[in-house]
């Protein structure tokens, strides 16, 4: 079989600048993917997670710093690398690009052989790194390290799960990121000590303990994540129609409207493992297809 290529995804405003970077990445052996605004490469992302993102810092509407904000504001996407491409070459902008989360910035005209190797790095990186993540979700840590505002910065594949679940929504995640910066401006206060877990409760959704692990980079802070909820997802499916632990988390993601590929990234297995456990779902479930089994899953969800 051959190897799935790797997902670009570029956003630009520019037709011509679309056409280029497309035939000359596709010539390399990369998938493409294109948007032309940012709210649009925002609703592509959150369908299919591409391995890296080339972002123009200059649009109408939504420009690609405050794009790339958003992007990064969801735990799914925030470990995608995203290049930024703009004629701009002021030391502000550069700097912008970079506080807005990009990794590295390429001014127009675009040399095609150096963005090739900027993207092989990238990609080499960010893969070096969701290794790290998952090899620690496999030991149980559930961790994930935000910014001093409490902005979301990288988290393994069962930490973000959690956050998924407890948040449920934009919103949500907003009011944890208000909680997570709140607790971090009253360190040093009297009287507050970082041995005591941030609880944070949203509503009937799960609540989260948060313990403090220490500062593990420049504006990188760790954490450690627990949950209270009063009954996971998973556990509830896995109970409900007799499946394996693997089996629910899976079909939790399938109900969430995740791609195969997206569940793989997640909890770290291959598109093929995620296949074999949708086949055993079917059957356990009674169902024959991919939506009927999320329609089935989400029922039993919204009673429990």
């Amino acid at each position: 079989m051959a190897e799935p290529r790797d997902i670009v995804l570029i956003v630009d405003d520019s037709p011509e600048a679309l056409g280029f970077l497309t035939d000359a990445l596709e010539q390399t052996g990369f998938s493409v993917l294109i948007a032309t605004t940012g709210q649009a490469s925002i609703n592509i992302a959150e369908r299919i997670t591409p391995d890296i993102i080339l972002m123009d810092a200059v649009m109408p509407g939504l420009d690609g710093f405050e794009t790339c904000r958003r992007l990064k504001a969801n735990a799914a996407i925030a470990p995608v690398p995203v290049i930024f491409m703009t004629g701009l070459t002021e030391t502000e902008h550069v700097v912008h690009a970079l506080e807005s989360g990009g990794v590295d910035y390429l001014t127009k005209p675009i040399n095609i052989d150096e963005l090739r190797a900027r993207i092989r790095v990238h990609l080499a990186n960010a893969r070096s790194a969701q290794h790290a993540r998952v090899a620690l979700d496999a030991a149980g840590r559930h961790l994930m390290a935000v910014t001093a505002d409490g902005e979301l910065k990288w988290t393994t594949p069962q930490a973000s799960r959690l956050l998924n679940l407890a948040s449920g929504s934009d919103a949500g995640q907003a009011a944890i990121t208000r909680e997570i910066a709140r607790w971090l401006g009253a360190r040093g206060h009297a009287g507050f000590s970082t041995e005591t877990p941030l609880a944070i409760g949203l509503g009937d959704r799960a609540s989260l303990h948060l313990n403090y692990l220490g500062e593990v980079g420049a504006n990188e802070i760790l954490f450690r994540i627990t949950s209270a909820n009063k009954e996971a997802d998973d556990e509830i499916l896995k109970r409900q129609f007799g499946l394996t632990g693997r089996e629910a988390e899976v079909l939790v993601w399938i109900s969430k409207g995740k791609a195969n590929r997206d569940i793989g990234e997640i909890l770290g297995l291959s598109s093929r493992t995620v296949n074999k456990h949708l086949e055993q779902i079917y059957v356990k479930l009674g169902v024959e297809n991919r939506a009927s089994a999320a329609v089935k899953a989400a029922a039993m969800l919204h009673e429990g």
